[in-house]
């Protein structure tokens, strides 16, 4: 697949994306840095707009965005990566890390310690129970409507296909195998994201209706 279909594909699948509001862009609040992050897309309300450049200066806030503020961004993020302009965000990451598994040795006092994450590695039993990389990586990644998640397959085999040095070959094919590919299929389409928006809004309405009758 060329790289312009690529792009093409991303923009019309995200394309008619709603800015979700600024006081709806951070999911994080564990100390500043996810404010200091996520706050430099405040205003931001086209994501077309945004130079590659900037995008990669504020790179880290993929990691600190609602998933309705990853939503909304994501296609940026994967246009400039695909015209190779990111030097330091690195989206790819964000849509495929947490389902491969890696493991470092790190020297100790005591000796080499082998160190796990991503896939079925536990992400944390204090705070999060049995949820595993991967489960916490299907929630967050679970916002993309089906038209949405078939794009970033078109970009994850781009990337997967581009990589001659076989650098994220491995955890792109993780990710397309244990998540994306499966997305593609089953995701909720666009038209039934609307619907039950359409749905609610008109229930809402309803109540409202009802209670100033009473």
């Amino acid at each position: 697949m060329k790289r312009q279909t690529v792009i093409e594909h991303i923009e019309r699948a995200f394309g008619a994306n709603s800015h979700p509001g600024d006081a709806y862009l951070q999911g994080s609040f564990e100390g500043c840095e996810p404010f200091d992050e996520v706050s430099a897309f405040r205003a931001k309300n086209d994501w077309r707009a945004l130079d590659a450049e900037w995008l990669d200066a504020h790179g880290a806030a993929l990691g600190f965005f609602s998933e309705a503020g990853l939503r909304f961004f994501l296609p940026a993020f994967l246009i400039a990566d695909l015209a190779g302009l990111l030097r330091c965000a690195d989206p790819l990451f964000h849509l495929t890390g947490a389902f491969h598994e890696t493991s470092i040795e790190v020297p100790t006092p005591a000796g080499v310690r082998v160190r796990a994450a991503g896939g079925s590695v536990l992400l944390n039993p204090v705070r999060y129970g049995a949820m595993t990389f991967a489960d916490y990586a299907r929630c967050r990644l679970s916002v993309f409507a089906r038209e949405e998640a078939a794009a970033i397959v078109d970009y994850l085999e781009y990337r997967r296909d581009a990589d001659r040095e076989g650098r994220c070959r491995a955890q792109i094919e993780a990710a397309l195998a244990s998540f994306w590919h499966a997305r593609r299929a089953q995701a909720p389409p666009r038209e039934a994201l609307e619907r039950h928006v359409r749905e609610q809004d008109a229930f809402l309405a309803a109540i409202d209706g009802d209670t100033r009758r009473r």
